[in-house]
């Protein structure tokens, strides 16, 4: 096992960091620093600039417009992405509908799609949790009903992320209710959010923001050509989407520059010996998850095998030590301030409760690598 960048990595990184100081708009920059909201065209014109530079789909085939890069060069580019305090690149589209076309897709569906994907000319969104299928994500009840060349879909779907900015949504739906286990009968279906019957209502979470919502189906008519891979085998489209989903919730990068921020806001906190402890374990436990990261990469690099359910310990140590920095951040910050940064650094606190629970939530995961790992 390898651990250690190459010369030619270590090259590449200093490649890429240069280009992402050079070309990250300023604007942009300042509102991820104060932690401002980003609207959709915010999002858009970083992908913009990334897709004209040839870097916004690392992972895709190169006949697809990817670059080719080897795992550990993508690990890099999304690591300094976060480092340099870029946007995000929203993965709904990028990096979870565009894996499952690549893998499951049709060659008329990859020639639609993709295009539009990587030149951000349709923004998505994910339509898995709904009303008590959360973690439990099997329980869907959303209905699919075939009717000659279409499928007539009723249900709903919640937590969706930025389906107000979205275009299009992927969903899991259920296609045939009488299968004798849960996964059975649950189909993966793209559906035009301009459908007639596609309601979306906004949910305001804790820290003020409207990023999620509700997105109720009526009577929606969704083409049978819109359906991926085999009718009723959507579980196996889901297993395959989640796993690159996880991969990428440590966001490692991102933590090393909040960890850098915080040591300097928290400067005249250093005397106390508690916080100095707290931070330093926080410290220590992302060095540990960088390793632990590397390990994966270096399994990646050597079999070609996406991760395992292994993956999930990412997950919860990532969004933990994410979650954990900004309490830091807030227990070093004035209580009585009243100015704009003080204000988001609340914010973030708050937005940052989410990180334990979307994409899976920690509890879940535990039981994943005790059941798929451990064999408990």
């Amino acid at each position: 096992m390898d651990l250690n960048y190459s010369q030619e990595e270590l090259s590449f990184r200093d490649e890429v960091r240069s280009w992402l100081e050079a070309n990250l708009p300023q604007d942009l920059r300042d509102k991820m620093a104060r932690y401002d909201h980003l609207s959709r065209d915010d999002l858009v014109r970083w992908h913009k600039i990334l897709a004209k530079k040839g870097w916004v789909a690392p992972a895709w085939p190169k006949e697809w417009g990817g670059t080719g890069w080897n795992v550990v060069q993508r690990y890099i580019f999304e690591e300094e992405l976060g480092y340099v305090g870029a946007p995000p690149l929203i993965p709904f589209g990028l990096t979870m509908c565009a894996a499952v076309l690549l893998q499951f897709g049709t060659d008329a569906q990859k020639k639609r799609f993709l295009p539009r994907i990587y030149d951000c000319d349709d923004f998505w969104c994910q339509g898995y949790s709904e009303p008590g299928s959360g973690s439990d994500l099997a329980s869907l009840k959303t209905r699919a009903i075939r009717e000659k060349e279409h499928y007539i879909v009723n249900g709903q779907k919640i937590w969706t992320t930025l389906a107000h900015y979205a275009d299009w949504i992927f969903c899991l739906v259920r296609t045939d209710p009488s299968g004798e286990k849960r996964q059975e009968g649950i189909s993966f279906l793209l559906m035009d959010m301009k459908s007639p019957g596609i309601t979306v209502r906004p949910l305001i979470l804790m820290d003020g923001a409207h990023e999620v919502n509700e997105v109720f189906f009526d009577d929606v008519k969704v083409p049978v050509e819109n359906l991926v891979h085999q009718e009723g085998k959507g579980w196996t489209v889901a297993k395959y989407l989640l796993g690159y989903e996880r991969m990428n919730t440590g966001r490692i990068g991102e933590s090393k520059r909040q960890l850098a921020k915080l040591k300097k806001f928290a400067a005249p906190m250093m005397g106390d010996l508690r916080f100095r402890d707290r931070l330093s374990r926080l410290e220590v436990e992302l060095m540990a998850l960088e390793i632990t990261n590397l390990r994966f990469l270096d399994r990646m690099r050597r079999t070609g095998q996406p991760p395992g359910a292994d993956v999930s310990m990412l997950k919860i140590k990532g969004t933990g030590i994410q979650q954990g920095l900004t309490e830091l951040m807030m227990q070093a910050s004035d209580p009585s301030a009243s100015d704009d940064f003080a204000d988001a650094i609340r914010k973030r606190y708050l937005s940052m409760r989410k990180t334990t629970i979307y994409a899976g939530s920690n509890e879940i995961q535990r039981n994943i690598i005790a059941k798929m790992t451990l064999g408990l």
